[in-house]
């Protein structure tokens, strides 16, 4: 009796055990993944604060958090309420100025974010009130968008366009059917949310902080409720209708890269022409890197996003980098290729980008109805990319009414102050200079030498501070402290060619390694299977080598064969992680007395099953980990289960231990 429960008990063990991690892995399925609610018995404009930290580059730091409640279309009387994040960061002064304001950039970005919100804080309150479509208890994501676009390959394709207008369309539907006013997600709308948490708040005046599509918001909130402003400083300028990129302006920026390449000794010794040497590459794009297939558009799309900026703080895709990559070979743009394409489709809440761009969408439709780009050296990929190009989301999205008033910049008597950067991809100076300026009757613009979009702006972290702290204080604009910040064209460690080895390196290792494993683990149980306690570590060390290992293995197939599949989608990794578990887990149970057929079948079922089930748990980044736990537990699960009906007693004799 004693020998029966010495043995009962590991597998009772292990039954709750692995039970408790399908049971985990069901419940983080399964958890909604946003909890910001309209209170019980809530009215437009309420708002509830409470006491909290925040982070920022300084540390944690006291703050109030809040739920702001708002129409979500104030033009429909009957509309449902929606609610919106709220963080004040107070002043550490006793009598604090005018509060700040900030404003995200995106669209289809947070803004609750602000780790420099620490350099704004000596004198002023700092505020961030979601966005809705993002933020908010309303949220516009579009996994129809974000999933057809990571299956199609190429992101600036004709297959993967189609693809994008399909999704498009099918979110748009969903959201609807759903009860989601999508007229209400405008830029005006945005503004009001603002002006609502500025009345909660008992403000009086505000000064604005907004960077790149945040400076848009800034701007329809000095048209609609100027009294309202003191002061309102945008960096990154983006004015009505320049949501799509002018490919002259562009090859205009390549051709100031190329003016300070050959001035840079290092630069200049790799090309005699950088702006040529580009356009080559995007000409004759090459189609492989050894056996991996290399997508030109996906490239091109992924270069003109890295351009923006050319600090540090935006690795591993900044200008260095991609230019980098441009005079490095093929290894370096398929590590571009395989880069944009794991992040740029999954960078955008893209509903509420669709919703806020759809004020440009004339824009847009000008630009592909003059013939699109007519030949510059990144093509048109970033905007087709943003756009879907000329039958994309903004032939099928509902446009706002709200809209129609703010697709040209308007006259403001609000003090604005104008930071551009030199090499600024995203929002070129000359836009802000030729379309809004001479509006702004109290308007300053600073062009800060050699920096790129928002980003670069917050490297000099003294001259940041000085420059925004002067001007909200008395209106006055002191840059002095920026200075000329020579472009250094050496991309750092993490090169592109650098990453295309480790890429191509740990996949590589990792399949061999998986392959090797499983033919050892094969083999022994051909020749009558591992001992029980041998077993037992083996059940719980070896599925993340495996896991990891298949799911590699798949990753280099598609690489090679170019297929339409998306490397951490559920077709690459559920199959490739449950079938791999699910054969090391066999291999280590299976025993001469063993039946293995019957075991093999309930092992990869199982396995499967449980790696489907940890999928759906895990997050983009973690999705494959949370695979394998689920496809180790389930077939381990499934193996116990069948072990203990094989081993119940017949005639009232326990078997003999195998």
């Amino acid at each position: 009796m004693e020998d029966i429960r010495r043995r009962a008990l590991p597998r009772a063990v292990a039954l709750v055990l692995t039970a408790g991690i399908l049971v985990t892995l069901a419940a983080l399925a399964v958890w909604p993944h946003g909890t910001l609610a309209v209170p019980d018995g809530a009215r437009a404009g309420d708002l509830a604060m409470a006491r909290c930290d925040y982070r920022t580059e300084a540390g944690d730091v006291r703050a109030d958090c809040g739920t702001l409640v708002v129409p979500e279309n104030r033009n429909d009387p009957a509309a449902d309420l929606i609610a919106l994040p709220v963080i004040r960061i107070p002043a550490t002064a006793p009598q604090p100025r005018e509060p700040v304001f900030r404003l995200g950039g995106g669209p289809g970005s947070t803004n609750m974010t602000f780790p420099q919100a620490s350099r704004l804080t000596a004198d002023r309150d700092v505020v961030l009130v979601g966005y809705r479509g993002v933020d908010g208890s309303r949220r516009l994501d579009c996994p129809e968008v974000t999933g057809l676009r990571q299956a199609k390959g190429d992101l600036t394709g004709a297959k993967s366009q189609q693809a994008a207008t399909l999704g498009f369309t099918a979110c748009a539907r969903r959201l609807t059917g759903d009860g989601v006013d999508l007229t209400g997600y405008s830029v005006a709308q945005r503004v009001d949310d603002l002006e609502a948490a500025r009345t909660a708040l008992g403000y009086q005046k505000i000064n604005l902080f907004s960077t790149s599509a945040g400076t848009r918001t800034a701007m329809v909130y000095s048209w609609r409720h100027p009294t309202s402003l003191l002061r309102s400083a945008m960096v990154g300028v983006n004015p009505p209708g320049h949501m799509v990129w002018d490919p002259a302006i562009t090859d205009e920026q390549i051709s100031r890269y190329g003016q300070l390449c050959a001035a840079d000794s290092g630069c200049s010794a790799r090309t005699d022409d950088l702006a040529a040497s580009m356009r080559d590459v995007t000409t004759a794009m090459p189609r492989r890197w050894g056996p991996f297939a290399i997508h030109a558009g996906s490239v091109r799309a992924a270069s003109m996003f890295g351009m923006h900026h050319n600090g540090r703080s935006s690795a591993p895709l900044n200008a260095p980098t991609v230019i980098d990559a441009y005079l490095s070979g093929p290894g370096a743009l398929w590590a571009m290729s395989v880069l944009g394409e794991l992040q740029l489709p999954s960078s955008i809440v893209w509903g509420e980008f669709a919703s806020f761009a759809m004020i440009d969408a004339p824009a847009a439709e000008s630009f592909y109805r003059a013939g699109g780009d007519p030949g510059s050296v990144l093509r048109s990929d970033g905007t087709n990319f943003l756009w879907g190009g000329p039958a994309g989301y903004a032939t099928v999205w509902p446009d706002s009414p709200d809209n129609a008033q703010y697709r040209t910049p308007r006259p403001t008597d609000v003090e604005t102050l104008l930071i551009s950067g030199t090499l600024d991809f995203s929002t070129p100076a000359r836009t802000a200079t030729a379309d809004l300026l001479p509006l702004l009757s109290n308007g300053h613009q600073v062009i800060l030498p050699e920096r790129g979009h928002s980003a670069d702006f917050w490297d000099d972290a003294d001259a940041s501070r000085h420059l925004l702290n002067t001007f909200y204080d008395s209106g006055r604009v002191d840059d002095a402290a920026f200075g000329n910040r020579p472009v250094d064209f050496e991309p750092g460690s993490l090169s592109m060619p650098a990453i295309a080895t480790i890429l191509a390196g740990v996949t590589a290792g990792g399949s061999l390694l998986a392959l090797a494993l499983l033919a050892a683990l094969a083999r022994r149980a051909r020749r009558g299977g591992f001992r029980p306690r041998a077993g037992m570590w083996l059940r719980i060390l070896t599925p993340l080598p495996l896991g990891l290992g298949g799911w590699f293995l798949a990753v280099l197939l598609v690489w090679t064969l170019d297929l339409n599949a998306f490397i951490i989608g559920t077709a690459v990794v559920v199959p490739a992680v449950g079938a791999a578990v699910g054969l090391g887990t066999w291999a280590v149970w299976v025993r001469h007395d063993r039946p293995r057929r019957t075991a093999l079948a309930v092992a990869l079922g199982a396995a499967l099953a449980g790696a489907l089930l940890g999928y759906s748990a895990g997050s983009a980044l973690t999705a494959a980990l949370t695979a394998i736990a689920g496809a180790a537990a389930a077939s381990n699960l499934a193996l116990v289960i069948l072990e203990t009906r094989l081993r119940r007693p017949v005639g009232g004799e326990e078997p003999a231990e195998a």
